[in-house]
């Protein structure tokens, strides 16, 4: 061994082993700094470190065998040493470069594969350190402006609004928060307001260790907010070494509006029309601060685009009127107008096309622009998805709203209409565990409950689940008469009518917002009676909800739910001919060739009709074909409901549900 030491030491392998270590360090480290700013990737690097490790036993051998001297690189002298002395000494110089440069690469290259930065984000709740309440929702609307600001940079996930918004004045640890929400960095701050001076302090901390990896504190006064807001995107965007193109930078840069007040109701707007719930009373409060936002700014195109949304989904889900779509209409055009490159203007002309005029391509063209400048924004994806399921690309859709669900984890709404997907096509187990994980993001979630409950009647015809979502609803809290209603339609299915006639009358309104149609509460007291066999009390009832229907129906003569509902009317009092008529157009204005998702609903509805007007052929038809449709009607549903009574007598109806039945 001291003859190979020796050997290594006259060669001068040591120097060049030494020089060649410290060159090789300077190189990888160059190189993990420039590589991810050059936007190279992880590969590329240890490539780099790979080809220096195959290197230093090559470096070794050749300095073993040349030397560098004043005349040149000349060959080493060779001593008189036997032979076999010189083939060992050169095995254990080629083994010693080996086993370092295994050992070397055993600690590097774990550590380059571990330097890939992931640039995902959730922008948390900031606490609003001032006294006012108002100053909450100027809290909220910093935050919510970085997190759009974020979401606008392609090359970045980022967590909605919604699905962070449950995490306020939680003491969650960073790496629970990142866990639960999937990403990997997470940006907290606080807002005080005081006057016109702002004072934003924010820390961005990684989720995987709970270290802090960068902190800024802001005092600016009220005006420079914007400033604030951009600087911030900027600056975490380069912590996270995300590429920001000049289309993104310019959208990040641009003020929204000038004016304090208007973007205060901007910001209450946004959060109430946010609420997991969408009911009426919402969507009204949040149309009415929107509508403040652009009297105080007339050139705020983000609250006209806003504003266009509320109007767009109002006419979609409880106001179907010519007024309701014009103003829809006015409002995402002005938006477009103002700012022809917002891509929420977009997505507000998106859902007029989708929501008002059912025109899919239109609509899709528009969220198609929008895309691209809000990569990270979940609705954008769930409505794709939504119109991909009524054109009956179910897996198209599902799809898109497994991304919407991915990018808003803690969205209930998300979740629900992802469950939706898998309910429609028999996956019950699948939409069962999407339903708790809306009601886990959102508690106090009517829907989410309700729909789950009913998720149990459909699957095992079971009473117990509802029953039990609606145990747990506070007493009193019964918006619009919805928690009224669904106790009334679970005593219905259980066939305990008389009780459920009592309940329906605890209802003040006369008139339950329950869809697009408006119900009477006199008509579902008429099929009380109907069910009870008090013909008398029936036909009066009905009578007393046909004006209204009738009334309704004017309002908004192209909303098939509307026809539907006095179609049934019809068939409470008698009129056949006038019944069918309406159930078949309500299937003209929505067939399942055109809406692959409220489609088959409407089918069904004309069957109830069919079976109340005795045309039992033609229920029995439609029925067979919508036990095999997706979204259509379930065994359970059919074994229960009393609507199908006209129809158990025919031992057609028994074997359908039989044969069903056991395929399922």
């Amino acid at each position: 061994m001291s003859g190979f030491f020796e050997e290594v030491k006259r060669r001068k392998v040591y120097r060049v082993a030494a020089a060649y270590v410290v060159a090789a360090g300077g190189i990888i480290q160059l190189a993990s700094a420039a590589f991810p700013a050059w936007e190279l990737p992880n590969w590329a690097l240890r490539s780099v470190i790979i080809l220096l490790l195959l290197g230093f036993p090559i470096a070794l051998m050749l300095a073993w065998a040349y030397d560098i001297t004043a005349q040149g690189i000349r060959s080493t002298p060779t001593t008189a040493a036997p032979g076999t002395h010189r083939r060992r000494n050169v095995i254990m110089l080629v083994a010693t470069g080996v086993i370092i440069s295994a050992a070397a690469g055993f600690f590097l290259l774990p550590r380059v594969s571990a330097h890939k930065v992931d640039k995902s984000i959730a922008v948390l709740p900031f606490e609003n350190r001032s006294d006012e309440r108002e100053n909450a929702y100027f809290a909220d609307g910093i935050q919510d402006d970085v997190l759009t600001n974020l979401s606008k940079i392609g090359d970045l996930k980022v967590i909605s609004r919604t699905s962070v918004m449950p995490y306020r004045d939680k003491a969650s640890s960073a790496r629970e928060i990142g866990k639960a929400l999937g990403v990997s960095t997470i940006l907290e701050g606080s807002v005080r307001r005081i006057g016109n001076r702002v004072r934003v302090n924010v820390q961005l901390i990684n989720a995987d260790t709970d270290e802090h990896m960068w902190a800024e504190d802001y005092d600016r006064d009220l005006t420079d907010v914007f400033a604030i807001q951009t600087d911030l995107a900027q600056k975490i965007a380069g912590e996270l070494q995300a590429k920001l193109s000049p289309t993104e930078k310019a959208q990040i840069e641009k003020r929204p509006t000038q004016n304090g007040e208007a973007y205060l109701a901007f910001v209450q707007a946004h959060e109430a029309f946010y609420r997991p719930d969408k009911f009426r009373a919402n969507s009204e409060d949040a149309e009415r601060l929107f509508e403040r936002a652009t009297t105080l700014d007339p050139s705020f195109a983000l609250a006209f685009a806003g504003l266009a949304w509320v109007e767009d989904w109002m006419y979609h889900s409880v106001d179907p009127t010519p007024a309701r779509k014009e103003k829809a209409r006015a409002a995402a055009f002005e938006a477009i107008r103002l700012q022809p490159d917002l891509p929420e203007a977009h997505l507000g002309l998106g859902f007029y096309h989708y929501y008002c005029e059912r025109d899919y391509e239109g609509a899709l063209r528009e969220f198609a622009i929008a895309k691209k400048s809000l990569p990270n924004c979940s609705e954008v994806y769930m409505a794709i998805g939504a119109i991909e399921r009524r054109q009956g690309k179910w897996t198209e859709s599902t799809a898109n709203l497994e991304i919407a669900a991915s990018l808003s984890p803690k969205d209930a709404w998300v979740l629900q209409n992802l469950a939706d997907n898998y309910r429609a096509n028999k996956n019950f187990e699948m939409a069962d565990k999407l339903f708790d994980r809306a009601i886990e993001a959102a508690p106090k979630s009517l829907e989410a409950r309700g729909q789950k409950g009913a998720l149990a009647l459909d699957l095992k015809g079971d009473f117990t689940e509802l029953e039990k979502q609606l145990a747990l609803i506070p007493p009193g809290f019964d918006p619009e008469g919805i928690v009224t209603l669904g106790r009334a339609k679970v005593l219905i299915m259980q066939r305990k009518f008389a009780e459920a006639l009592v309940t329906l009358k605890q209802l003040p309104q006369d008139v339950i917002h329950d869809s697009t149609a408006p119900i009477p509460r006199s008509f579902l007291e008429g099929v009380l009676y109907t069910y009870l066999s008090d013909r008398k009390k029936a036909r009066a009832a009905f009578e007393q909800a046909r004006p209204i229907a009738e009334q309704s129906l004017r309002e908004s003569p192209d909303d098939a739910s509307r026809h539907v509902t006095l179609g049934l009317i019809l068939a409470g009092l008698g009129e056949k001919d006038a019944a069918i008529a309406q159930g078949k157009r309500a299937v003209e204005l929505l067939p399942e060739s055109q809406d692959a998702f409220d489609g088959p609903k409407t089918t069904v509805a004309l069957a109830q009709i069919y079976a109340w007007t005795g045309e039992t052929d033609q229920a029995l038809q439609l029925l067979d074909r919508s036990l095999s449709t997706p979204n259509g009607v379930t065994v359970p549903f059919l074994r229960l409901d009393p609507i199908w009574d006209p129809l158990r007598s025919d031992p057609r109806f028994q074997a359908m549900v039989d044969r069903y039945g056991a395929k399922t």
